[in-house]
């Protein structure tokens, strides 16, 4: 065991979740409202493992392959697996059959695709709809006048449980220009929620920005570098 190791990821988390409740104090959210999202992608189980013995108990991972190695590696705990990497159509069938959440679903055929092929054992996979808010091609995601009809679409599917929304917004260092997004997000999911479907989860905000998200809403923020330190290159 590399107790300094374990020690650091620890040391880290405190400091995340000091963070976190430091926000949620400063913007009149709800103690305990936001919850942590371990971003693990590309980094060693050990450190997964190490965040886990620290008390997390979600972790997202972007690469089917990996998370799924990572999955029977870590077999027997009690570990919530969110997929938030780009869904592609021939990764679907390993996406509904070993992840609890997706975070990024962006088409009518995806939704279809994962609620056909979920194991029904396991029950609804958990989904959120990204919305690309920024204009960015090279991000992923729908543009917002799109996201009624996605939602739609999946509400037809019983093994598909419609959590919220979810965005991946450019960089910006300037925190009103950080919040704007979110705030977009954040009324986009005013707009189309509804009595049936409340759309509870707003997934925003990073190591960088989850001030920002929080001060906006965010329920949930995934959280990598500030955890595990910079993920090993490609």
């Amino acid at each position: 065991m590399n107790t300094d190791h374990d020690s650091q990821i620890a040391t880290c988390i405190e400091q995340v979740r000091a963070r976190i409740q430091a926000a949620e104090q400063r913007f009149g959210r709800e103690p305990g409202s936001v919850r942590l999202l371990a971003v693990s992608k590309r980094q060693p189980l050990s450190k997964l493992m190490a965040a886990h013995a620290a008390g997390l108990r979600a972790f997202g991972e972007s690469y089917v392959q990996e998370g799924v190695e990572k999955q029977q590696a870590a077999a027997g705990h009690d570990i919530e697996w969110h997929f938030i990497g780009r869904v592609q159509s021939n990764k679907t069938r390993q996406i509904a059959e070993h992840f609890d959440w997706v975070h990024g679903l962006t088409s009518a055929d995806h939704a279809r695709r994962l609620a056909a092929q979920r194991p029904s054992e396991r029950g609804p996979v958990h989904v959120c709809v990204q919305v690309n808010l920024s204009g960015e091609a090279s991000k992923a995601g729908i543009e917002p006048e799109q996201a009624a009809d996605l939602i739609a679409e999946i509400e037809d599917f019983e093994s598909l449980r419609l959590e919220g929304l979810m965005t991946l917004p450019a960089p910006a260092e300037d925190f009103a220009a950080q919040r704007r997004p979110f705030a977009a997000l954040r009324a986009l999911r005013d707009q189309l929620a509804r009595e049936h479907r409340p759309l509870p989860t707003l997934s925003m905000g990073m190591s960088r920005d989850l001030e920002a998200a929080i001060a906006e809403g965010a329920t949930m923020v995934r959280v990598g570098t500030a955890l595990f330190g910079e993920r090993a290159p490609v």
